[in-house]
């Protein structure tokens, strides 16, 4: 048996919560451990949301390219240049993962360890580290688990052996696939779809439910279809994946029934983007005393507790929304609760959202279709971003905004808009709803013009419903 190693504070994964609470923890004194098993600065950082945006962003430039003539720009040819845009993606990456590097090692120094951990006790794990060196137990007085989720691949016939590209394996692509098939329709399935088509891909998504963004409102998910389709993306909705047949890479087929009865879709190249799964199998927490529900998230109070004492779970592993922001959230909650006296929840969050399609849907607060579901008096503003000025001074009048306004408070109980700078609007509408403003407080606001805030004023100053 390992020589334990015992620390006041033990982080195990070191994601946006964990390294954010360990270097801040280390910084004030703490004796700290940080246990990564490889991605230095977690997921968004190495295989999830900062390539996937810097993959968007070349397809955004791409996309520009190809209508240089409506600005009165003349460009003869342009290519998409795969391995050019792999590189510059490894590039964004490697700067991120040395500036995350450079600030663990700056305050753990030997205590940030790379390497695969496994539960062995309450608060404690083995680490099998990752330059090969001996096994380590390492134990912590109080122990926050930031373990984060991986993709979910569906248990289909035939979908293990086409060995599909997943939102990891896809950033990775130095070729461009000629036609590429992507199962989910929800935001990496928009996101990752609409970028490869305007990257050059032919592109179908196919979706089971009848709408992209399921938990968006139909009228606002129907304008991201409207324009996908005006992109020539091919949309297969309400279409259920029976089995797949060939390999990702080289020829897929896949059997499809919907309303319309069975068919067969086609591709070079197959994506699914159905979702993720905590990455908490095989891990040994049982033997934590950490309770996990029926889908493998951890069970957590409103404080983030376990089911085991002095023990915290953070972000994606403990049923947070999968978002960056939201794990940052998670570690202020903890580190205000547990080091610093206060009561902070989970139960009143106002959470943003943002899908960084082209253009971008952002959204904070309630749809029409949850106030209504829930009951409440609501009214209802919507105006086409056409009539924002900014929009069509950038030639992007393609979308809608959104409110959903309580009919007794006017105060905003929800946004969305789908157009230019969508979530930096919505972090606008998000202040309004944070300070229990009136939506009147934006509608007669001084907003700068022509920026795509202003339409704000276009928003709440129509007429409602």
């Amino acid at each position: 048996m390992p020589r334990v190693e015992s620390y006041e504070v033990l982080i195990v994964g070191g994601g946006k919560a964990g390294k954010t609470l360990a270097a801040d923890l280390a910084r004030a004194g703490h004796r700290v451990a940080l246990v990564e098993r490889g991605m230095i600065g977690g997921t968004c950082i190495n295989v999830g949301c900062i390539p996937s945006k810097a993959l968007i962003r070349s397809a955004a430039v791409a996309a520009l390219a190809s209508r240089a003539h409506d600005f009165g720009i003349r460009i003869d040819h342009h290519a998409t240049d795969m391995p050019g845009v792999l590189a510059r993606r490894r590039a964004v990456v490697d700067g991120m993962v040395d500036l995350n590097w450079n600030n663990l090692h700056g305050a753990l120094g030997e205590h940030f360890i790379l390497g695969e951990a496994r539960f062995v006790a309450p608060r404690t794990v083995d680490v099998r580290p990752a330059d090969g060196g001996p096994l380590r137990r390492i134990t912590g007085d109080k122990l926050f688990v930031n373990l984060g989720a991986e993709p979910m691949l569906p248990e289909l016939p035939g979908l293990g052996d086409a060995r599909p590209l997943t939102s990891r394996s896809a950033l990775e692509l130095d070729r461009l696939p000629a036609s590429l098939v992507v199962i989910g329709g929800g935001y990496i399935g928009v996101e990752l779809g609409q970028a490869f088509r305007r990257l050059g891909s032919e592109v179908t998504i196919v979706q089971r439910g009848p709408h992209l963004l399921p938990a968006e409102d139909e009228d606002v998910s129907a304008a991201v279809e409207a324009i996908f389709r005006d992109d020539g993306i091919h949309l297969a909705l309400r279409s259920a994946v029976a089995s797949v047949a060939g390999r990702s890479g080289d020829r897929v087929r896949l059997a499809v029934r919907s309303p319309d009865g069975e068919r067969t879709i086609e591709g070079t190249d197959l994506l699914v983007a159905v979702g993720r799964v905590p990455a908490t199998r095989d891990v040994g927490l049982h033997e934590a005393g950490i309770e996990v529900d029926a889908r493998g998230f951890i069970v957590v109070n409103e404080r983030l507790e376990t089911t085991a004492a002095d023990t915290w779970a953070l972000g994606d592993s403990a049923g947070s929304p999968q978002q960056t922001h939201v794990a940052l959230d998670d570690y202020r909650i903890v580190k205000a609760n547990v080091f610093g006296g206060g009561a902070r929840s989970t139960s009143d969050r106002v959470v943003p959202h943002t899908v960084f399609i082209d253009p971008e849907l952002g959204r904070i607060g309630l749809t029409e279709r949850e106030a209504r579901g829930r009951g409440l008096d609501v009214r209802v503003a919507t105006v086409p971003t056409s009539v924002v000025p900014r929009a069509r001074t950038l030639s992007e009048t393609r979308g809608v905004l959104k409110a959903v306004v309580d009919a007794g408070s006017s105060q905003i109980l929800g946004f969305a808009m789908l157009g230019p700078e969508a979530g930096e609007v919505a972090a606008v509408v998000q202040m309004a709803m944070l300070g229990r403003l009136p939506f009147t407080a934006l509608r007669d606001a001084i907003l700068a013009h022509p920026t795509m805030a202003e339409g704000l004023n276009y928003l709440f100053g129509s007429p409602m419903r």
